[in-house]
This record gives C-alpha cells, structure tokens and sequence, in this order.
C-alpha cells in the first residue's frame, strides 16, 4: 500500500482541502480494490491535539444501519424471521394505534410510517424507548408500503428488539451484533453499544464529532460513557472505518470471507434487491431506492441532488448507507470498489452532500473507475 498521496491523490487534496476550509478537523477513509487495500488512514485531529488515526474508534451514525439489517437476515434465514410477517405477531404491544398491519419488509425499506418518535437515547431505557415507540400512532395519511419516509431511528428500535425476541440464544441486540457479526469478521473494536470497560481502556482512541451551524462550532455529547454504552440500532455502531470496509467487503464477496460466513449468498441478493424504487421519500425530501436496510444507488432521480449518493460514477448495482451529515460505506460489485469515510464535523446537509460527492468521485477517478462517464 502506498503514501495516501500516491494511492489517492485527488481525493487527499480534496479531504485536507475540507480541514483548511473547517469543514472537518479529522477524516477516517478506508478503500479497498478488487479486493486489496488501497488506504486506511486518518487526515487531520480527531481531537485537538490528537492526530486522527485509523486506529481510531469513530461514530458510524447511520451508516452502521446495514449490521442491524444483515442480523435480520440471518434470523430470516434461521426461520425465526419472515419477511413478510407482521411486526405484532412478534411484537403484540407494537399494534397499539394502528400500526397493527406493518409488516418486517416495511421496516427495512422505510414504509412503515412512524419516524419521528423521539426514542430519547441514550437517557431513556431500551424499555422506556420501546414502550414509547410501541404507544405511538401510525403517522396521518400514512398508507403502509407505498408511502416512504425515512425512520431515523424508531423502526430501528423495533429491529433491535426483534432480534432480542426470537434470538434462540436470548442475547441483547448488543451481543448479538457482536457475536454474530463483528468477531466473526474480525471487527473488534467494533460496538453498538460498547461494554463500560472496553470504553474505559479504549477511551483514548474515541474520536470526537461536532456540529457546524449557523458558524458556531459545538462538540457534540456522543462520546462520554452514557452515550457508547448506550445501544442505538440505527445510529450507535462505532468503530475504525476500516472495520466498517470489512464488513461490506464480506458483503460483496457473497457474505463470506476468510472462511468465515455470516450470510448466504441468498441473502446477499436479497439485502441488495431493488424491494423500493420511484418512491418519493418524504423524510429525505427525494426519490431513493432501498434495498433491505440499504440505500440503492438513485442516480437515476437526479445525479447531482440525490442525498447521499455514490457519486455520479457508481453502477447501477451499488449499494451502502450514510450517516447523518458526515458518513458513507458503499459496495460497488461492478467494480470491485468498497469504500468509506468518517468526517468528525457535521456541516448541514446542503454542505455535507457536495463534500460527500466530491470525496467519493475523487476515489472513483484516483481508480480510474470514472471511465466512460
């Protein structure tokens, strides 16, 4: 593996060029190639003072939402799961306000229609969250299925807890991800929901993330005990950025890697089948097509607005998620790609989607993958 300048000479200028603009202070990037590393480097601070590092432990925000999908999938392919099931034959409580017909598929594309129930993490307990989430009315309007709208977190909530309810095993969400997915994969510094003592020995390399608005700068309060300990289906997974390229790399070699199998090749198919297409999502205030738990590549609604694209030079089979105004992991099986980053600034989303098209492009034409586009 070469310098970062030498490998990805456009895409390092543009990342430093966004610390000498404030954009971020630090950035986590991880790219692999037909299957061999290209970078796995920090730019920047991850604190002041602190030099980022891969070795960091960053928050992937909702870019982690892809685990908590996968999990799902290996329950399905147990038979303790169906996709076509309703939430509340699992979940009786869940029925409460009309939510009674939502069926596990509309979870994982966005169609269910209860977004913004506040879950109140990391203060409330899981209990507290599910109890508030469950009580909660199907929003107005809503027709399951065919209106989409991006949960941010309830409907992850209610993934988490399915899994903690026909887990054969009986493990906490937490544990489960941990078993069944991260030290399968050698992701060991990864967590949703970290145990206090691996944050106590670990709290040097947890990287720091602020808000940018309204040209005042904030860090945010993510990174203290409460916070890591705390589990958050969709929003809570931390770890290096290279962990998160290992997991989608196990996604495109058909969920197996080094031996090791976390998803049958079934599976994969169906994590990344087009289950929502043309749909405007109310939420993201734009068309995009999901798979089961992932964002599909949506170039086709509008190349240069579509939020949290995978640049204008994916193919059509392309396929990750972002996190909220700072992150993406992306899979692109035509060409072999699998990259991700974490800046530690949050910056608005008009700022963020431009400085996300203009870091995955720029890996796209360090490749030379931009051909014919």
């Amino acid at each position: 593996m070469n310098s970062i300048g030498d490998s990805l000479p456009e895409t390092s200028k543009v990342i430093n060029s966004g610390i000498e603009r404030g954009l971020h202070t630090g950035l986590q990037l991880y790219v692999s190639h037909g299957g061999e590393v290209v970078v796995d480097a920090g730019f920047g601070e991850s604190s002041p003072g602190t030099p980022m590092t891969a070795d960091a432990i960053v928050m992937w925000l909702s870019a982690g939402k892809p685990l908590t999908a996968v999990a799902i999938l290996q329950l399905i392919e147990l038979g303790r799961l169906d996709l076509n099931g309703r939430i509340a034959d699992w979940i009786p409580e869940f029925a409460a306000g009309g939510k009674e017909q939502i069926q596990l598929l509309h979870l994982l594309t966005h169609t269910g229609g209860f977004r913004n129930v506040e879950s109140g993490w990391p203060h409330l307990t899981w209990k507290e969250t599910l109890n508030r989430i469950c009580e909660s009315p199907l929003e107005d309007d809503w027709r399951i299925g065919e209106t989409a709208g991006y949960h941010t977190s309830s409907s992850w909530y209610i993934l988490g807890e399915l899994i903690q309810r026909v887990d054969p095993k009986e493990r906490s969400f937490s544990q489960f991800l941990r078993d069944e997915i991260c030290e399968p994969l050698g992701m060991l510094s990864s967590w949703n929901g970290m145990p206090s003592g691996f944050r106590t020995a670990n709290k040097h390399r947890i990287a720091e993330m602020s808000q940018l608005e309204k040209g005042k700068t904030e860090v945010l309060p993510w990174h203290d005990e409460q916070h890591c300990v705390a589990p958050s289906p969709g929003a809570n997974s931390r770890g290096p950025v290279r962990e998160l390229g290992r997991f989608y790399e196990c996604l495109l070699a058909g969920g197996k890697i080094d031996g090791r199998r976390v998803l049958s090749e079934e599976s994969v198919a169906l994590l990344t089948t087009r289950h929502r297409a043309g749909l405007y999502d109310q939420t993201l205030f734009h068309k995009v097509d999901f798979g089961l738990g992932v964002i599909l590549d949506s170039n086709r609604y509008g190349v240069d607005t579509v939020p949290y694209g995978f640049s204008p030079f994916c193919s059509e089979r392309t396929f990750g998620h972002g996190g909220s105004q700072s992150s993406i992991g992306l899979v692109d099986p035509d060409t072999g790609l699998v990259a991700c980053y974490v800046a530690n600034r949050r910056i608005g989303e008009p700022r963020h989607q431009k400085r996300n098209r203009e870091i995955v492009s720029a890996i796209y034409r360090d490749l030379e993958l931009a051909d014919g586009h």
